[in-house]
This record gives C-alpha cells, sequence and structure tokens, in this order.
C-alpha cells in the first residue's frame, strides 16, 4: 500500500540532500572572502549570508527539523546573537579586557562553517531520536518502561551530534586559514540541537529560555568588563579578566553555551521522555 503523498513527502529523500547545502554554501563563502579583497570580498560575504540563511531556514522547514506547532519568534533572534558572538564575540572581549576597542576586532568565520555543516548530521541524529523514539512507544508496556527507553536514546544522541562536531571542526580548520576553537563550537552546536529537538516535540519555550540564557551569559562577560571600568568597581570585571587570562576568551562562550546546553539535557531528559512528546 502505498503511504500518502505527506507522508512519503516528510520521510524521503528531498530532506537528506538539502541539508548538506548550508555546510557547502558556507564553506564556498568563506573561501570566496579569503582569496579576494575590497568590495568584491564585501559583495561575496553578503551573498554568501543571504544563501546560507535560505539554505537553513529551507532544513528547517522541512525533514526531521521541522517544528509543526507554536513556536518562539524570539528564539531565532537569541540563535543570531549566539552566532554572531561565536563570529567576533572573542575579539570584542578581547578589545575591552585591553581598554578598547580602539577599531574593528577580529572576527573568525571558521566556527560558522563548522556550525553549518553540522546541520547534516543533527538532521538526521533528530531523525534517529524521532523514529527510536516512535518505535520504543509502540514496544513499551507503559509510561515508565517509555521513559527508560528514551532517556539513554536522547543521551545517545545527542553524544552522536556531539562526535560530529568535534570531528567537523578540526576538518574546517584544516581547509581554511581561520582557526575555530573547539569547545565554543561544539557547546553551541550542541546548545542549539537540544533548542531544536525540543523546539520540534512541542516545548518551544523551553528551547527559547535555553538560547536567551546563553545569550545573557555573553552579554553580561562583556558589561561586567566594561562595569569594571567605573571607578571602586574593578571587582565586576575580576571574574571575567581572571577566566579569559587562564583559559582564553573563547572559554566565556564555551562556558555560556555549555551550561545552557546541560540545562536544556537534563529539561529535555524530561520533557522528551513523555509519550505526548512523541504521538
Amino acid at each position: 500500500m502505498r503511504a500518502p503523498r505527506r507522508n512519503r513527502a516528510r520521510t524521503g529523500a528531498p530532506w537528506a540532500g538539502i541539508v548538506l547545502l548550508p555546510g557547502a554554501v558556507a564553506a564556498l563563502t568563506l573561501a570566496g572572502i579569503e582569496h579576494s579583497t575590497g568590495q568584491r570580498q564585501l559583495a561575496i560575504a553578503l551573498a554568501g549570508a543571504l544563501a546560507l540563511s535560505g539554505t537553513v531556514s529551507a532544513c528547517l522547514r522541512r525533514g526531521p527539523l521541522r517544528a509543526e506547532g507554536r513556536t518562539v519568534p524570539a528564539a531565532g533572534l537569541w540563535t543570531y546573537a549566539l552566532l554572531a558572538y561565536l563570529l567576533c564575540g572573542d575579539g570584542l572581549l578581547a578589545a575591552l579586557l585591553d581598554g578598547g576597542p580602539h577599531g574593528p576586532w577580529p572576527a573568525t568565520a571558521t566556527p560558522l562553517v563548522t556550525l553549518a555543516a553540522a546541520v547534516a548530521p543533527a538532521a538526521w541524529c533528530a531523525r534517529l531520536f524521532s523514529v527510536r523514539a516512535r518505535r520504543g512507544l509502540t514496544a513499551s508496556r507503559g509510561l515508565a518502561d517509555f521513559a527508560a527507553r528514551a532517556r539513554p536514546l536522547l543521551l545517545a544522541v545527542v553524544g552522536l551530534h556531539v562526535c560530529a562536531l568535534a570531528a567537523l571542526t578540526p576538518l574546517t580548520n584544516l581547509l581554511h586559514a581561520e582557526k575555530a576553537v573547539l569547545a565554543p563550537t561544539v557547546a553551541l552546536g550542541t546548545l542549539l540541537l537540544l533548542a531544536r529537538l525540543l523546539a520540534v516535540h512541542g516545548c518551544p519555550d523551553a528551547a527559547a529560555t535555553g538560547l536567551a540564557t546563553a545569550c545573557a551569559l555573553e552579554v553580561l562577560a562583556c558589561a561586567s568588563v566594561l562595569a569594571g571600568r567605573i571607578p571602586g568597581c574593578d571587582a565586576l570585571a575580576a571574574p571575567v579578566r581572571t577566566l579569559v587570562h587562564t583559559a582564553g576568551p573563547a572559554a566565556v562562550p564555551a562556558l555560556a553555551c555549555g551550561a545552557a546546553a546541560l540545562g536544556l539535557l537534563i529539561h529535555a531528559s524530561v520533557a522528551l521522555s513523555r509519550a505526548s512528546a512523541h504521538t
């Protein structure tokens, strides 16, 4: 018996090709930027940003990453803010700690290439979780039995995606002159996956809260450095200054996104182990 057209569109192969496009577009855009200058470089960057936004939107509108229910529009804003910090936040924080900024601060686009390429494994992980969870729902003898099956499955899927991010980061570093730092890239990629899983399975508010929390922590780090310039308020900047001196500017987004991802993982282990999240 043939499947209905709507089901075949969801479970068929077209989305599997679409999820490869963001990584390809990002890699080609960065390569073009590295081999051009002036107005041409700016034009390539703008065209690449538009193309990347379009391909990512296409990935989120169909396939395993599609959220059919209610969404929180602010989640997109938080996501763009986190990506912007990953692009140029480390340079801004370093400039603030040095008394600046006294001019443009450096930006590193390679982490964005890694995250764009990670859309494909994220989609496959989301599909694996959805398919296995529904099979477990059918085979389970009760709600407690299903929860016992779903939690290890969630941890396995998240661990698989972390491994994919850890493999993609050094690979993109080999292909481009700028180098992405592993910890913040993996932390943000994991946070984005968990937020999308929650949104897909009916928990958009929790997803948006996790993204907003990571943004708030990054903004708080920069704001504390600025506040430390006020006479008598040097202690406000001490924690961030010590952290950056010990582990570098990348430690701030790594901790912010890692803490938010851990919070979402704890919440997801409860919310996504309910039968209602898969029916």
